[in-house]
């Protein structure tokens, strides 16, 4: 069984290497692990360039605070994520630059969102949804994220960013990362007239 304390470990990690590397600012990403009947996640306002253990809302079954901490405003999004996929066990939300400027372009082939032009996105995340944009933290958000939900392992919220889950939160981690160069290449692609989208 994974040991929370090592999970948290590593999520801090996370949260400062993509801090340092520019690919999340201020306090605009959020992640969560779910283990042993708890969702541990960023608190309300918390930035990854100086994330702790300590910085995470720990919540009980009934989505009860169990250590004071305030959640995330988008903890509904990761709850959807758990309870669509059961294999997901971590979700990380981050605003990465290319993922939010290929989720703005105003007509996408749903499925081509993000051209496979190699195979690592294949291997590490799979098919990409699209989430219609509602405003960040809405209630409108959260249903057309419910709506569109399902096996899938990795998703772009329209005009917001992306949302990957992963059985750990290193796998969160490594797809968000495939998904954000895929967005990237697919960018200067698309600028080259080579793209499809």
């Amino acid at each position: 069984m994974t040991c929370i304390s090592e999970e948290l470990k590593q999520a801090v990690w996370v949260a400062h290497s993509l801090f340092k590397r520019g690919k999340t600012s201020g306090s605009s990403a959020n992640m969560s692990i779910c283990l042993e009947d708890r969702i541990y996640i960023t608190s309300s306002g918390s930035c990854f360039g100086t994330l702790t253990e300590e910085d995470f809302a720990v919540l009980g079954s009934g989505g009860v605070s169990l250590n004071g901490k305030k959640p995330s405003k988008e903890l509904p999004l990761h709850r959807i994520f758990y309870e669509k996929n059961p294999q997901v066990k971590a979700v990380l939300h981050t605003h990465s630059f290319y993922s939010v400027l290929i989720s703005c372009l105003p007509a996408i082939e749903y499925r081509q969102l993000i051209p496979k032009y190699t195979p690592y996105l294949d291997m590490k995340v799979g098919e990409i949804g699209i989430v219609p944009y509602a405003p960040p933290g809405s209630g409108e958000l959260f249903d057309a994220f419910e709506k569109e939900a399902g096996e899938r392992k990795g998703y772009l919220l329209k005009n917001h960013g992306l949302l990957v889950g992963g059985k750990t939160i290193m796998d969160a981690f490594y797809g968000a990362e495939e998904l954000e160069e895929s967005a990237k290449l697919a960018w200067y692609l698309r600028k080259e007239g080579i793209g499809t989208i």
